[in-house]
């Protein structure tokens, strides 16, 4: 039944969800031209503020827990879970202080109005997952990038979205780049829970009257943990918050 009565509602939300990214297509262009950084991060702030406000007409409701522990003014490695693209519509918009740049795949950064745009010129990472060798410098320049800024790095380490919710086997390797590249940096887990809900029918239709949830955890200094211990800590308490 849920379902059927999402048909209709799904096809006004997707097309305002495409008029959007065509909208703020033009205007990031113009911010980014003529006004320069923050005018652009402020057009792809608001742009994500709509899409999220766009969820609600499926019902969507959305909570962040725990923002007050991130730390300020130091360099942060977001690392969370991924379910559906309103993880990151949700992280832009909710934790947009912190100016998030996302290590994403190549494929993203052409084709897709507004969304494309941002990550060739916002600051994020584009690698070829198969090419070791446009990957490493490429994530590197990220972490340096966060180190010098005060800004911070967001990192999926499943690789992809999980279609039922429950985690994937995390990959180190890009986190452990940041990590070098930004020695001073702070890890912070986030587990995001029933974004996949919204996506449980595939493509189309969407979910109706889900909530969903970004649960911030304690940060983590790079430089008072081995690698491996950051790592163990980070993947714990992602899944351990992870609702099936």
């Amino acid at each position: 039944m849920e379902k059927i009565i999402s048909y209709p509602i799904s096809f006004i939300s997707m097309l305002l969800f495409l008029l959007m990214l065509v909208v703020f297509h033009p205007i990031q262009w113009v911010c980014y031209n003529l006004f320069g950084y923050q005018a652009h991060k402020k057009s792809v702030d608001y742009l994500n503020w709509f899409l999220l406000r766009i969820g609600h007409l499926l019902g969507s409701t959305y909570k962040v827990t725990n923002r007050e522990l991130i730390p300020e003014n130091v360099p942060i490695i977001f690392v969370s879970n991924h379910q559906s693209l309103y993880d990151i519509a949700g992280i832009i918009w909710f934790l947009r202080k912190f100016h998030p740049k996302f290590v994403s795949k190549m494929e993203l950064g052409k084709g897709i109005p507004s969304i494309s745009y941002n990550l060739r010129h916002g600051g994020s990472a584009l690698i070829d997952r198969n090419n070791p060798k446009q990957a490493i410098p490429t994530i590197t320049k990220l972490g340096k990038y966060i180190e010098k800024n005060n800004r911070s790095a967001v990192i999926f380490p499943e690789g992809t979205r999980s279609k039922t919710g429950k985690p994937k086997e995390f990959a180190q390797t890009g986190i452990k780049i940041l990590c070098k590249a930004a020695p001073s940096a702070y890890v912070v887990p986030i587990t995001i829970n029933n974004s996949w809900k919204f996506v449980k029918y595939g493509f189309f239709p969407f979910g109706l009257g889900k909530r969903l949830t970004f649960t911030i955890h304690p940060a983590l200094a790079v430089k008072d943990y081995t690698f491996d211990e950051l790592m163990q800590k980070t993947e714990q308490a992602i899944v351990n918050s992870i609702e099936l």
